[in-house]
């Protein structure tokens, strides 16, 4: 789910994975293995991601989150 909603929230707001990664403070190849599942996400990781898109953690894990 966190993947998937992740990739929508992006596309959405037309943010590349590198500009994500800026407003995050994270590398943009952690963003992009996160997006393919390949990461076991922290919550601190989860909570910069969540504040760069202005919505909760919450709203990155449920069903709806666009």
């Amino acid at each position: 789910m966190l993947s998937k909603n992740l990739r929508q929230l992006r596309a959405v707001q037309g943010v590349s994975q590198e500009k994500l990664a800026e407003l995050c403070g994270l590398h943009r190849t952690y963003i992009g293995s996160v997006e393919r599942g390949e990461r076991n996400i922290s919550i601190d990781n989860l909570e910069r991601i969540a504040t760069a898109f202005q919505i909760t953690v919450a709203a990155l894990l449920t069903a709806d989150a666009s």
